[in-house]
């Protein structure tokens, strides 16, 4: 059996060392076309920020310690141009001599990956304009800034790259503008939760232009205009588009396969494509949303790894099936961790789901032992049915631990409720007895049993303020005169019993406290006394943070971006 490969990296790299465990004798060609088949991509900012110092720890593999290892043919800066499925082969160019020939195959595997999303702009071609995807990529941008020592840059795209490089720029002691589109960074997040990431790049002086629209790209003596529409050029010494990845299927769309979401290949759940003999995998491919059943492009290389594994188990006569992604990503934001899994809330509700949230803000370890730090989490579950849907975190310290167990929660099918019951790992430097995973799932046992109600951030604008019902903070009086919500009165939580005859009866009453813990004890106190009451999700510090930055964004809208 003979398998071709077009693309190396996750998914290219992973099927071929896979076929080989499984088949000794299989004959194996791996067509990349740039100059490394197998490397970390991402890792790329931080070489280019200097914490990676060697650029050989961003190649994984070579053709070298590939064939030694498993004999694979690894054939690098080798063009794939054309395939014949009829003939079962492939045009391939040598980009360093210009040669041409076809290569014959019995399995083709594609694994071309995507590219930076460039739009037709003005002035996108200039030099001080740069994307960042491969190696090559990586040492340009390095080979730049060691150069010319760049002291200010502009990022186009507020996504996993343009924040890690952001970070890593602003090491470098560069002044850093982000222009995204959206008003907010980091979309997999709901822009409530962005806020946090919001904050820390502020406070680390890196300025956000959310909600503007680059428009193109004027070249200077001392630098690069960029172009906004409505607004005042933002001018810098070097730009970096990293305003999303594309499928690079080109290649597939020529040969006739059937093609989906922005013209990505379409595979079933084996990653076998429409045209026999022919799989695909990593960014190029379409693929099930785990929690929606809906068609996606999931840009990651966890999934990546996985389907070229798949397609290995197929081609070698098994019989692998992929169940679909669900997004589980994780970023380092400065001092910032923020992670996600599954689905948003703002997702669910376009996709017409019937959904709730929990937003609690726990201690990444027991209280009593030094450097605990608080995180905040946001769990999405169905109403009625207590589905398990999505959850973000933002903290320090375990909080990748937390989105694992959530994205595996989400795997195996679990209700929302049922994370109560999973038996976590626990000693004081590490969690608390009440993991923030079990404390989810007991405020989410609560809403569903009718114990908890809620009210949300949505609602507070809009609340009575003529008398008509009861607004309470039931924090201490300190933290009360610190600040609070206009309208809102103050009975600390543990005066609360005795001073109930300052509620009036037969009115709802919303509750709020720091961090929505001592509200709950506060509504459990109103609902047992005969009040109905609700409880504010996420706390007064939720509140403040995510208000805030959205008086941020909306003064920086009309005045082009975030004075730092």
């Amino acid at each position: 059996m003979k398998v071709v490969i077009v693309g190396g990296v996750a998914g290219g790299a992973t099927a071929a060392a896979r076929i080989r465990r499984l088949d000794e004798q299989a004959q194996i060609v791996v067509f990349e076309r740039s100059g490394y088949v197998s490397y970390a991509n991402c890792g790329l900012p931080y070489y280019v920020g200097g914490v990676i110092t060697d650029p050989a720890e961003l190649t994984l593999q070579t053709p070298e310690s590939f064939f030694t290892r498993f004999r694979v043919v690894m054939k690098v800066r080798h063009e794939v141009t054309a395939i014949h499925p009829d003939r079962k082969t492939v045009s391939v160019r040598n980009l360093e001599t210009g040669e041409a020939f076809e290569e014959s195959y019995d399995k083709l595997i594609l694994s071309p990956g995507a590219k930076p999303t460039q739009p037709r702009l003005p002035g996108v071609g200039i030099d001080q304009v740069f994307t960042l995807r491969t190696v090559e990529d990586t040492f340009r941008i390095k080979a730049y800034i060691d150069d010319r020592h760049p002291r200010s840059a502009v990022l186009a795209g507020g996504g996993f790259i343009g924040l890690e490089l952001a970070e890593n720029l602003r090491e470098l002691g560069m002044e850093v503008t982000i222009v995204q589109r959206p008003k907010q960074l980091m979309n997999p997040f709901d822009a409530d939760m962005a806020a946090f990431l919001h904050n820390e790049m502020r406070r680390h002086g890196v300025r956000l232009a959310l909600g503007h629209t680059v428009e193109g790209f004027v070249q200077r003596k001392d630098g690069v205009d960029v172009l906004l529409k409505g607004e005042e050029a933002l001018h810098a010494d070097l730009v970096v588009l990293a305003i999303g990845v594309t499928p690079d299927t080109a290649l597939a769309k020529e040969a006739g396969l059937e093609l989906g979401i922005k013209g990505s290949i379409v595979v079933n759940d084996r990653m076998e494509t429409s045209v026999p003999d022919i799989y695909a995998a990593g960014d190029a491919v379409q693929v099930r949303h785990y929690v929606t059943g809906e068609d996606a492009l999931i840009s990651l290389a966890g999934p990546a790894n996985k389907q070229g594994r798949i397609i290995a188990d197929n081609i070698c006569g098994g019989d692998s099936r992929y169940p679909g992604s669900q997004g589980s990503s994780v970023i380092k934001v400065f001092d910032l961790t923020a992670a996600v899994t599954g689905i948003n809330e703002t997702n669910a509700r376009k996709a017409g789901m019937d959904v709730d949230t929990v937003i609690l803000s726990p201690m990444s370890h027991a209280g009593y032992y030094p450097g605990g730090r608080l995180m905040t989490m946001k769990v999405v579950f169905e109403k009625g049915t207590g589905r398990l849907l999505g959850a973000q975190i933002v903290g320090y310290e375990g909080v990748d631990k937390r989105i694992d167990v959530l994205a595996t929660a989400i795997h195996a099918g679990l209700r929302a409720e049922q994370l109560r019951e999973l038996d976590l790992a626990y000693a004081p430097p590490y969690s608390s007895a009440k993991d923030p995973v079990n404390m989810a799932g007991f405020m989410i046992d609560n809403i569903l049993r009718g114990i908890l109600k809620q009210w949300h951030l949505e609602e507070a604008e809009g609340l009575p303020r003529d008398g008509s019902v009861t607004l309470l903070d039931t924090r201490t009086k300190e933290e009360y005169e610190e600040g609070h919500i206009d309208g809102f009165r103050n009975i600390p939580v543990d005066e609360l019993r005795e001073r109930l005859s300052e509620i009036e009866k037969g009115k709802r009453v919303y509750v709020i406290c720091q961090s929505g813990l001592r509200s709950y004890i506060a509504c459990r106190i109103l609902e047992g006394n005969g009040f109905e009451a609700r409880n504010f999700s996420g706390g007064f510090r939720f509140y403040d943070a995510v208000t805030h930055d959205r008086c941020l964004i909306e003064s920086a809208t009309a005045c082009g971006m975030d004075r730092v």
